[in-house]
Parts: C-alpha cells; sequence; structure tokens
C-alpha cells in the first residue's frame, strides 16, 4: 500500500525516532509498504518519519547508480532495510552532492558529508551488523539517517542558500506544492 509521505512542517520529521524491537506490529508490512511508497515517488531512500513514524527504520536502494566519476561510488549498490541505526563514526574526504527530498519536494541543493559512514543496524530480521559504506551509498544512508535524528537536509545548506528556499518550505509547509505522490501536509490551504 502506498503510503502518504509527510512534508515539510510536519513535527515527525524534527523528532528524535525511538528505536523498536522484533515484537513491533505490521513490521513487515510496514517494511514491504515503505518500499512501495518509495519506489511510487521515484526515491532512493525512504525513512519511517517520513511515512508519520518516529521510529529507527529506514530503507535505501540506491542499485540503479551506475559506478562513475560523477556519483563517486565505490562500491556495488545496496538495497537494505536499517532498524535501529546508530552512527559510529564518518571520515573521509568531504564532497558536495546535490541532495532532494521526498518530504520536500522541488527544492534540492548542494550539501556536504564525509564519504564514508561506519554503522550499527540490524535487518528486517533483526540481525545485527556493522559496516561501512561509502560514495553514494554513504550520502543516501546518511541522509535517511539524518531523518530519524530528527535532521533535514535543507538544515545543512549554505547560508545564502537556505535564505533563498524559504518561501518555497512555506508553500510546501502549507500544502502549496505539486507531486505525483500522496503527500500529508502540516497547514493543508483552507
Amino acid at each position: 500500500m502506498i503510503l502518504p509521505i509527510y512534508a515539510y512542517g510536519q513535527p515527525v520529521l524534527k523528532k528524535v525516532a525511538a528505536p523498536i524491537g522484533p515484537d513491533y506490529s505490521g513490521l513487515e508490512e510496514l517494511i514491504a509498504n515503505m518500499w512501495e511508497t518509495m519506489y511510487h515517488a521515484e526515491g532512493v531512500g525512504l525513512a519511517a518519519p517520513q511515512v508519520g513514524l518516529s521510529i529507527r527504520l529506514f530503507v535505501v536502494d540506491t542499485t540503479h547508480f551506475k559506478p562513475n566519476e560523477e556519483n563517486e561510488l565505490q562500491e556495488p549498490g545496496i538495497k537494505k532495510v536499517f532498524i535501529n541505526a546508530q552512527r559510529l563514526g564518518e571520515e573521509g574526504p568531504v564532497w558536495s552532492f546535490e541532495e532532494g527530498c521526498l518530504s520536500i519536494p522541488h527544492i534540492r541543493g548542494e550539501v556536504e558529508r564525509p564519504s564514508l559512514i561506519r554503522l550499527r543496524y540490524q535487518d528486517e530480521n533483526f540481525r545485527e551488523f556493522e559496516e561501512t559504506f561509502s560514495g553514494i551509498n554513504a550520502r543516501v544512508i546518511q541522509h535517511e539517517y539524518d531523518h530519524i535524528e530528527g535532521v533535514l537536509f535543507t538544515e545543512r545548506l549554505k547560508p545564502l542558500k537556505k535564505r533563498l528556499i524559504q518561501r518555497k518550505l512555506e508553500d510546501i509547509r502549507c500544502g502549496r506544492v505539486q507531486v505525483n505522490y500522496k503527500m500529508r501536509f502540516a497547514a493543508p490551504l483552507r
């Protein structure tokens, strides 16, 4: 089932998400719905807060990226579920890449992030992993990890860009934006 994506301005997007356990009700269905929602909206990652749930869960699929210098993919793409992720460290050269977000449609901006991230996380079967990701995989994971920490990519933009997008952000918050997927807005138009 395709879920509505919560838009900029929704309080759930600014909360630090809570961990979950294997007894979390409906988890398998939720994960399936998140994949379907993400693909329908043509995203590469989706975090549970973006569908209104303040839990430490996100999904990532970078398998359609092809290795080249432009996207700095040093490893094969991944398709993974991340539950209860904890960042253990970020390192490597900082690189700038234009990011966007399904919760903040039609706004893109250059975000600088380290090229490597080390995570401890659980998969959909609650098996624990500790892995280092690089390139575009690291980038997408860092973006989604920010969501479960209550941080939006717009907060990482340079000050001038932040000022330039204020009106667009308010339009999104109020529902004055056209997208081809379902959204839930903080202050719908009257």
